[in-house]
């Protein structure tokens, strides 16, 4: 009888703790504990996707085959999830051990069942103010160390415990409120900008997924080339124009930063902007020999008087790093230099801003960049995050990275010196790229939204090639005087506005050998969202209209479709459970493309 006493006192013991720590886990700033069942995942016939790119090369392959060309017509919506937030949604889902984890684009964090979709926690998080610089986005979390990482668009880092979503440490990576907000006054007598409504203020935020690697949690800052983002109207249609002053004082650092993965404490910190050589070369033309039309003798005389612009010289980093994990270095692109467009306060090549960039992984100190474009005045950020893969010249094997550029070629380096390899042939057409802005605006494409944005590329080994998703437009590049204020440092105000041409998307295979085009589907509107590729030889890609797409990957032949009734503006993911591969991936549209917005995560199998 005393042995019955004891065990019904145990069981009520353990209860109690049991219903205490789902309510400690309910507080608005902890996990919600909703669903504590997770399948068993634990035989051998289960593969994850366990980082952003599924490997620190970032290629977006996967060796799974059991959904192929033969059979890919069969892929039917296994479930989805719907995280009650409607709004840009580009999370790349993380797969761990049975489990995925989604971010929302307002900083959640979710853990649900990757068989069922059955919610297992999640993270609320509390946002430190209402108006944040790049818009409500977020890019995925990742996992490692048995904690769950994510940034947030208020620049925090947080770490959760990855099996309840308890918080566990939660850092600044800097003041959200860093930025100077810009002002109308000056631009609204501009034809051009008749009616324009301001719809960001300039500031750090963070939206890329974590890259985590020997102990340390790697993560970049945003906003920090920010200039004056405006909604207008053209033909009845709200567009998007952006645009920066002259005079300074607009714009921040960007940086790389480093965290320990137990603590949160900082370990180093890399300035995309520092006072080293940040005049650079006064390079005048690219590497194919296109000018970049630059007046150098005018910015050299200028220099003297704006050689600080270091100080808040931008360069923003807005994707997920590779990593080479024996050379130890850490691979990422930076955006365009402060003040964003307007150049005449900031003379110089703006080293190291609009760069690939590969620094030490242990102290973040810089081995070498290529800078894609000197003193950009397009907004062309180095965005799409970079591949690493094995070249293949003179019958040669180099260790190379590439990275799929706005301006519309793919780069191809030595990674360990940043030699230029090959440049591809243009995968959008170009129009009087590089170009000087205008009084009267200059057509040019690819415009400021870029060949290629933050879309991630995907690498096809078998096949040699590389995947990138694609955009069309053209814009008008203006430069406008404005007239002296008291106290404003302002003289002109240089910006783009798209035109009224058709716009679409497409998506590109590249030979990694010849730098050829093997390849290309059009779409009817912008690609953005990026790319994946599997060992089926299957390429998957959504579109801005809600298609969900299958494609071969030898040849580009569609041969799959399923219709989301939101953007599919995310890149997909592929794992396998208990035998059976899922495909899977967010819908939820893009406010900055006009795309529906949405809360979806849709998963498929084979019927």
């Amino acid at each position: 009888m005393k042995s019955y006493h004891r065990k019904l006192v145990l069981k009520i013991i353990i209860y109690t703790l049991f219903i205490f720590s789902l309510s400690a886990c309910s507080d608005k700033d902890e996990a919600k504990i909703t669903h504590i069942e997770v399948t068993n995942s634990s035989n051998s016939d289960s593969v994850d996707w366990a980082k952003y790119g599924n490997n620190y090369e970032n290629h977006r392959f996967s060796e799974l085959n059991q959904i192929t060309t033969e059979n890919v017509e069969q892929l039917e919506l296994a479930w989805s999830y719907q995280t009650g937030i409607k709004k840009t949604f580009q999370t790349s889902p993380i797969v761990v051990d049975g489990v995925m984890f989604i971010t929302t684009p307002l900083n959640d964090v979710i853990s649900m069942d990757a068989l069922t979709g059955n919610e297992i926690w999640r993270y609320e998080h509390d946002l430190n103010g209402d108006m944040f610089c790049c818009g409500p986005s977020n890019r995925g979390p990742a996992v490692s160390d048995g904690k769950v990482f994510t940034v947030t668009i208020d620049a925090r880092l947080i770490a959760l415990d990855q099996k309840t979503g308890k918080r566990l440490w939660d850092v600044p990576i800097s003041d959200p409120n860093s930025g100077v907000d810009e002002e109308m006054n000056p631009i609204t007598s501009m034809e051009e900008l008749k009616g324009a409504v301001m719809t960001g203020a300039s500031g750090h935020s963070a939206s890329l997924a974590p890259q985590v690697f020997d102990g340390k949690v790697f993560v970049g800052i945003t906003g920090a080339g920010y200039g004056l983002h405006m909604e207008v109207e053209q033909d009845g249609k709200s567009t998007l124009a952006v645009g920066g002053f002259s005079g300074g004082g607009h714009g921040l650092r960007g940086f790389m930063v480093a965290y320990d993965v137990n603590t949160g404490d900082e370990i180093w910190r890399w300035y995309s902007s520092s006072e080293e050589d940040w005049a650079g070369d006064w390079i005048e033309t690219a590497s194919g020999g296109e000018s970049f039309n630059r007046d150098i003798k005018k910015e050299k005389e200028n220099y003297k008087k704006y050689k600080d612009s270091w100080k808040l010289g931008g360069g923003s980093i807005w994707t997920t790093p590779a990593i080479d994990t024996e050379l130890g270095l850490l691979y990422f692109g930076t955006g365009n230099p402060s003040p964003q467009m307007e150049d005449s306060t900031r003379p110089g090549d703006s080293r190291n801003t609009v760069s690939l960039v590969a620094v030490d992984v242990n102290t973040g100190k810089l081995k070498w960049a290529y800078q894609q474009v000197p003193h950009d005045r397009w907004g062309y950020d180095v965005a799409s995050p970079p591949v690493l893969f094995d070249f293949i010249k003179g019958g040669k094997t180099i260790k190379a990275v590439s990275q799929a550029s706005k301006v519309g070629w793919l780069y191809v380096h030595n990674r360990a010196t940043g030699e230029l390899l090959m440049r591809s042939d243009a995968f959008v057409p170009q129009e009087n790229l590089f170009a000087r802005p205008t009084e009267e605006g200059v057509r040019i494409a690819p415009s400021t939204f870029g060949a290629t944005t933050w879309s991630p590329a995907a690498y096809h080994p078998e096949l040699n090639s590389m995947f990138i998703a694609g955009i069309y437009t053209v814009a008008k590049f203006y430069t406008k005087k404005l007239m002296p204020e008291p106290g404003k440092p302002w003289d002109s105000f240089t910006f783009f506005k798209p035109t009224t041409d058709p716009t679409w998307g497409n998506i590109t295979s590249v030979d990694l050998t010849t730098g050829k085009i093997k390849w290309e589907v059009k779409t009817d509107q912008p690609m953005v969202g990026g790319v994946m590729t599997t060992a089926g030889g299957l390429l998957f890609a959504g579109e801005g209209s809600g298609n969900f797409n299958a494609y071969e990957a030898k040849s580009g032949k569609l041969l799959w479709q399923y219709k989301s009734q939101y953007g599919v503006n995310a890149p997909p993911i592929t794992y396998k459970l208990n035998g059976t591969q899922y495909i899977a991936v967010a819908s939820g549209g893009s406010g900055l493309f006009k795309y529906t917005m949405g809360d979806e995560i849709l998963v498929f199998k084979l019927k």
